[in-house]
């Protein structure tokens, strides 16, 4: 059994040990300060004798070292070294995500958390409703006053049977029966059952900043955050581009959000407007009579494919072949056919395939596109072309 050091000293990065277990590049220690992962962190990297520790985990109820190269035997006394910096950018998140956490339930008290994920290149938690941008500008609030006023952060062992465990944010179900429960504590502000690493005052952490949040599916919401000198580096980066976008709105930045809704506004009131004019222009194209079928067809600029869709498959249910080419960025196509003696699918897709570009659907309807928009024209022309073919 192995004698856990991370367990009680966070701040323990170098170590004597001696190998006890060897299995190819996998090494057991009589005792280590490496991490081998857990409570959403993820595990310590460094060296063994200089041979390079790349995974550290359990496997069973022993904790395993990966390292990359280099032969160790059972009996070495070695000198170990966990990557510091590395180690304490992680320390420091997990405090920051107790106390992002809590500080986000203080504004939405209703609100659980479903996973969270710590590492070095990204940090968040995911919590089970999407939360506002206003409700986590005041949690931030509170949460960076708290790393001012240097709060202990402290590790206490409680047993599964203490009354206290009805005060600590914790997953029963989680916790084996009978075990104690390891609770970490910042201030009188959060207490959560917790045996990742932690720093030992919260103004280690010196600033907490979320950048962004994003779905992440039935879980819920993921906050993404950052501490330390990413969180000041990429909150100055962030109050940039805020300046840079007022300037572009002509707005000044308090002012930003509502002039990015009435602009956002306006779009969409210009594309009903715009969708609109092309559905009438479509609908009012003078047919080419083809052998007794009426072909419609014309180039337009883009707009909803809806507006699109819908013009051509009125044209379909009335007997017609309809070919509309929305060029915008790109050129999209689409094609309907209310005769068995034009197949959509086929004659869209061979067409497109000729300008590097692709289409599908079925006898009826089609729909593609190509990526250079100044082939509007050569396409529209060269499905007429098929279609008069195949009617004729």
């Amino acid at each position: 059994m192995t004698e856990e050091v991370f367990r009680r000293d966070g701040y323990a990065f170098e170590f004597e040990a001696k190998v006890i277990s060897v299995n190819g590049n996998e090494i057991e220690l009589d005792l280590t300060a490496f991490y081998p992962g857990g409570g959403g962190q993820v595990c310590d990297t460094g060296t063994i004798m200089g041979f390079e520790v790349t995974e550290v985990f359990y496997k069973g109820n022993k904790i395993i070292h990966k390292i990359k190269s280099g032969e160790l035997k059972v009996g070495d006394t070695v000198w170990c070294s966990v990557d510091w910096d590395r180690r304490y950018d992680l320390m420091m998140g997990h405090t920051g995500e107790h106390l992002l956490f809590s500080s986000l339930r203080k504004q939405v008290p209703e609100l659980t958390i479903n996973k969270i994920f710590i590492s070095p290149e990204s940090k968040y938690v995911i919590v089970d409703r999407d939360i506002s941008w206003e409700d986590i500008n005041k949690a931030l609030i509170f949460a960076n006053r708290a790393i001012r006023d240097n709060l202990l952060v402290t590790k206490t062992i409680m047993g599964a049977d203490d009354p206290e465990l009805e005060r600590v944010r914790i997953k029963k179900e989680r916790i084996p029966e009978g075990e104690d429960v390891s609770v970490v504590s910042i201030g009188d502000i959060d207490l959560s059952a917790c045996s990742g690493l932690h720093v030992m005052e919260t103004g280690e952490l010196e600033m907490l900043f979320v950048d962004r949040k994003v779905s992440a599916g039935k879980d819920g919401v993921a906050i993404h955050f950052k501490v330390g000198n990413e969180a000041k580096d990429s909150a100055m980066s962030l109050a940039n581009v805020c300046l840079q976008s007022s300037e572009a709105a002509d707005s000044k930045p308090e002012d930003l959000v509502r002039a990015v809704s009435n602009l956002k506004n306006e779009s969409e009131s210009l594309r009903r407007s715009a969708g609109s004019f092309v559905k009438k222009q479509i609908m009012s194209l003078p047919p080419t009579s083809i052998n007794g079928t009426d072909v419609i067809g014309g180039i337009f600029p883009a707009v909803e494919r809806s507006v699109l869709s819908d013009a051509a498959e009125a044209y379909k249910s009335s007997g017609k072949v309809c070919v509309i080419v929305s060029a915008g960025s790109s050129v999209s196509v689409i094609l309907s056919s209310g005769t068995k003696r034009v197949d959509c699918k086929d004659v869209l897709s061979k067409v497109l395939s000729e300008f590097g570009g692709r289409g599908g659907g079925t006898t009826g309807f089609a729909q593609g596109g190509v990526a250079d928009a100044a082939l509007a024209e050569s396409i529209f022309q060269k499905l007429m072309e098929r279609i008069a073919s195949l009617l004729n």
